[in-house]
């Protein structure tokens, strides 16, 4: 066939490459910088017997008016992967906030050799070796999946705006929603959208979905810190303080819950931790540091984390630090947010990261706030991909 590839900074040159590796003709376009591939002018001229584009181009460009419908970066990626051997098992996790928390907890119960692919980078187990780091664009998955397949294991892989359906199980994280698509689409319905090519979606609260779906809820519920859970045979208990912090209750329900609907008891989550950046704590000297900085970083996780910061430290001086470092963050961290989340946290002292502020980055910031924190609690709430 000969394709047209939308994008080639997100995702799409690899998309391409593995396009032409199954022998199809293939044209790239850069529709944001118009740096590689072809020009629009020339791709305007020429026939295709299919154009694939990311769900986050704006509909009206002119490629696509002129060569649409397109199919999604995410469909085209799920049909090259099941034209080879798909890993087993394969979980597709997706959501605005939570994915790497709730893949990291899953990759933590799964038995075997395996891949993990999140945003933190790209793990293999059980020896839990970084490999890469690379984005979470569906186009992502291609490697990982080579890579999954050559050791014979699973693969659990964390994606934005959406999944391939290609998976055994589909995980949604959450259902805050944000425009995509120069505002002319609704990330959420997006991702609903991709979902419903799955095998079976396991659910978040606050959301319902048409097709097999299994909301965690049914699974998984809480009485502090103590998780139950119950799916056919499968029943239980564990116990962990991280569940009583909602940054984690909803994504170790979601790993407890998709642990069960694929056969595994999900007991061994009394020992996960804390991840970095996702309200992993420490302390240096008198000094507590409380870090949530991360790539769903927002309001409410700002709060629970200075919550989380007096419960540890007492009330004596915080230091929040907030703002945003990754500007390529689909959702982003608007002004008004932040202004939100300092109204509501009511720190002691505050430092913004960002274009314009007097920290442009994380480390900077952190760097600030111990200079202005002899004793007593930071917390960082910076929105950058880690």
């Amino acid at each position: 066939m000969q394709i047209l590839v939308l994008d080639t900074i997100h995702g799409g040159a690899e998309l391409a490459r593995a396009l032409r590796g199954s022998g199809h003709q293939v044209d790239e376009v850069d529709v944001y910088r118009g740096k590689a591939g072809i020009p629009v002018e020339e791709a305007l001229e020429r026939s295709y017997d299919l154009v694939t584009a990311p769900v986050h181009l704006d509909p009206a460009h002119p490629l696509l008016q002129r060569h649409g419908p397109a199919v999604s970066h995410h469909e085209m990626v799920g049909w090259v992967i099941r034209g080879r051997r798909t890993p087993h098992p394969f979980i597709e996790i997706t959501g605005a906030r939570g994915k790497t928390t709730t893949a990291h907890a899953l990759a933590s119960l799964l038995p075997g050799p395996g891949i993990l692919h999140t945003s933190t980078g790209t793990y293999r187990y059980p020896e839990r070796e970084r490999l890469w780091k690379r984005s979470i664009t569906p186009a992502s998955l291609i490697p990982a999946a080579h890579e999954a397949r050559r050791i014979g294991g699973w693969l659990i892989a964390e994606e934005s705006l959406g999944v391939t359906g290609a998976g055994d199980v589909a995980v949604l994280t959450s259902p805050e929603d944000y425009p995509v698509a120069a505002g002319r689409k609704h990330a959420i319905t997006e991702k609903c959208r991709q979902l419903a090519r799955a095998r079976i979606v396991v659910l978040p609260p606050g959301i319902d979905l048409a097709g097999r779906t299994v909301a965690a809820g049914d699974i998984v519920s809480f009485d502090g810190a103590v998780c139950r859970y119950a799916w056919g045979r499968i029943t239980g208990t564990f116990e962990n303080p991280l569940c009583t912090l909602e940054g984690y209750r909803t994504p170790l329900a979601l790993a407890a819950a998709t642990a069960c609907v694929l056969g595994i008891d999900p007991a061994p989550l009394a020992g996960f931790a804390a991840l970095p950046g996702r309200m992993a704590s420490r302390r240096e000297g008198n000094l507590l540091i409380v870090d949530n900085a991360n790539s769903g970083t927002n309001v409410e996780t700002t709060v629970e984390a200075a919550r989380y910061a007096r419960a540890l430290a007492g009330n004596g001086a915080l230091t929040l630090v907030i703002g945003e470092e990754a500007r390529a963050i689909c959702e982003g961290f608007s002004p008004e947010d932040i202004a939100r989340a300092v109204s509501a946290v009511g720190p002691t002292a505050t430092v913004y990261v960002g274009e314009g502020h007097e920290a442009a980055t994380l480390d900077e910031g952190l760097t600030q706030a111990r200079n202005i924190t002899p004793s007593g609690a930071i917390v960082l709430a910076v929105k950058t991909w880690r």
